[in-house]
């Protein structure tokens, strides 16, 4: 049985607040030398994990979650824990068309992402995965979008994602063998079964190819902000 919008929406605030409370602890373990605080913030990332457990129901269990927090926690400034960064890329082609891949890992099409690479800038990051991911070559025109991950669905874990425009200048659709399942083209009233969430960035993202003056997307702030929209 699927989960009603409700239930959804539950899952994805009890991650959210799971995250945000591990975020917490993981940055005090690395910033506190006192051993009562170290005992406390322990505790605090255990319950974290329970929660993230409880939400996702499946993957690792509550103590090796906890355990895998642990590992991550560096000292000092370095351990400050912040979302991830990913890259992503809308590129049009001479058609008005988007480019897309389906994963590798669950199937679904998405326009193509990837982690923010140490030692390039984030529209480099953008050439270089786009390449790697389907064989087209484009460059970049400017960002569009600026997401929070976690909150449009598309992960379980903190990330904020970096959305450019891109134009198609050469190369020919080759997915990446571990990447990808398959790589294409489509127009705005074709996009493929399993499209994750094209309600939220599909008119921006063709608005932005057909040559519109978009503005850049992001997240509005909440009211009050640590609540969902829908509560």
């Amino acid at each position: 049985m699927s989960e009603t919008p409700s239930e959804a929406a539950s899952k994805q605030d009890l991650l959210r607040w799971a995250e945000t409370i591990a975020g917490i602890a993981r940055t005090g373990l690395g910033f506190t030398e006192v051993l009562y605080e170290r005992e406390r913030y322990e505790e605090i990332l255990k319950v974290a994990a329970d929660i993230k457990q409880h939400a996702e129901g499946n993957g690792l269990t509550s103590d090796e979650l906890y355990e895998s927090w642990i590992d991550s926690v560096i000292e000092g400034t370095p351990g400050y824990v912040t979302p991830k960064v990913t890259v992503g890329a809308v590129v049009g082609n001479e058609n008005g068309e988007i480019l897309l891949i389906q994963r590798a890992d669950s199937g679904r099409w998405l326009y193509p992402t990837g982690w923010a690479d140490v030692g390039y800038s984030a529209s480099e990051v953008v050439v270089k995965e786009v390449a790697e991911e389907t064989g087209i070559e484009c460059e970049v025109i400017k960002p569009i979008s600026i997401l929070d991950g976690m909150r449009l669905g598309f992960t379980g874990i903190p990330l904020y994602s970096l959305v450019f425009l891109c134009r198609k200048t050469g190369g020919t659709l080759k997915p990446h063998p571990l990447e990808c399942r398959d790589v294409g083209f489509f127009s705005e009233d074709s996009l493929p079964e399993g499209t994750v969430s094209p309600q939220r960035w599909a008119s921006h993202a063709f608005a932005a190819i057909r040559g519109e003056n978009v503005e850049v997307m992001f997240d509005e702030p909440r009211d009050p902000v640590w609540l969902d929209e829908n509560d």
